[in-house]
């Protein structure tokens, strides 16, 4: 089903309303650039790409706020011109990847665990709910508190909850320097050393372990950084090394595999993880990816050992889920707000969790 219609926004809204009234699942469809994540999702295909473009920046007050079918490249390179970014430092995985789906999905980058994570930086939301009704929450400021934080209830759901109108953010200025340095070390001493340093004032912005090497890059003023880089030592990377942004599209040799990529998210201590397969060490020791053929109830144990979960992230049997799924007060308050935005259950149904 394609949006040709000039008011878009009304468009969908009119969409869902349709679709509530007849009972009809949708697909909420993006650029398909993150299509791979979740389950598969059944219903009749919304492509909402159309709806693009900025509403309001205001580089000063460091605020945008953007149409959700915005890709994510135009986006960057407007907040570019003005020396800013989104602090989160989303993954693509596709050249056409739009700010919504990048929302919907809750994707955040190297940089996460020291600048913070996507929904730490959504103000408001504007969204159609299951029932055909617009919905704005939050705004454009930080101080937004009264009620509940609902917007952010958006990051992450799958769009099982809403169909993402437009988004408001806070963005960063850009570090005026930035240098890599990289370290050989055992597994456990990269880990150790990674979580040390995150507890200390250094301009640490990503810590990354290959299984050789520990990649620590720093950010911020020109004394700052190259004060940190003289007492940390190691080899520094060239200015232009596309390190980073390889290891955020995952397009280093460690993701170019046959085998399931699984994601375990953990706490950043936890030691080396004695399962078979190849890992990579992300966020300072908090996201390990593992590229492993073995059993998935495997590493699903393993990951809830540690206080952590695990998921299929691609690969395998696209039809069998394989992640770790949240204890069953988590899964009664999904089901509540599943209930209170989709009453039907029209949106992405099953994406998120099988019987969302």
């Amino acid at each position: 089903m394609a949006i040709q219609s000039q008011n878009i926004s009304q468009a969908l809204q009119q969409a869902l309303a349709d679709a509530f009234e007849q009972a009809q699942p949708l697909q909420l469809r993006g650029s398909g650039s993150k299509a791979f994540l979740g389950s598969s999702a059944e219903g009749q295909p919304l492509d909402v790409t159309g709806h693009r473009g900025v509403i309001n920046y205001e580089p000063r007050e460091l605020v945008i706020t953007v149409r959700a079918g915005t890709p994510l490249g135009e986006l960057e390179t407007l907040l570019a011109a003005e020396g800013q970014m989104l602090p989160f430092e989303p993954p693509h995985f596709g050249a056409a990847a739009t700010l919504g789906g990048t929302v919907a999905c809750g994707l955040s980058g190297p940089r996460r665990p020291y600048t913070g994570a996507l929904r730490d930086f959504v103000l408001g939301t504007t969204l159609v709910n299951g029932r055909g009704q617009v919905l704005r929450f939050g705004g454009e400021v930080m101080k937004n508190v009264a009620g509940y934080d609902v917007s952010r209830l958006m990051v992450g759901a799958m769009g099982t909850l809403g169909l993402l109108l437009d988004v408001s953010m806070k963005v960063l200025p850009r570090p005026e320097q930035e240098c890599t340095l990289v370290q050989e070390l055992e597994p456990g001493q990269a880990i150790e050393r990674a979580n040390r340093l995150a507890a200390t004032p250094l301009p640490l912005s990503g810590a990354c372990y290959d299984g050789l090497r520990l990649y620590l890059r720093l950010s911020g003023s020109g004394q700052g950084v190259e004060a940190a880089r003289r007492s940390l030592g190691g080899e520094a990377l060239p200015a232009d090394d596309p390190f980073w942004s390889r290891l955020r599209e995952q397009e280093l040799p460690f993701f170019d595999s046959a085998l399931p990529l699984w994601r375990l998210s953990v706490p950043a201590t936890t030691p080396p993880l004695d399962l078979p397969g190849k890992q990579l060490i992300d966020w300072g020791g908090a996201q390990r990816w593992l590229v492993s053929e073995v059993a998935p109830e495997t590493i699903l144990q393993a990951a809830a050992r540690h206080g952590g979960h695990a998921r299929r992230y691609r690969g395998g049997d696209a039809q069998s889920r394989a992640s770790t799924l949240p204890a069953e007060p988590v899964m009664k308050l999904h089901r509540q707000l599943k209930q209170a935005f989709d009453p039907k259950a029209i949106l992405n149904p099953g994406r998120l969790f099988p019987e969302l």
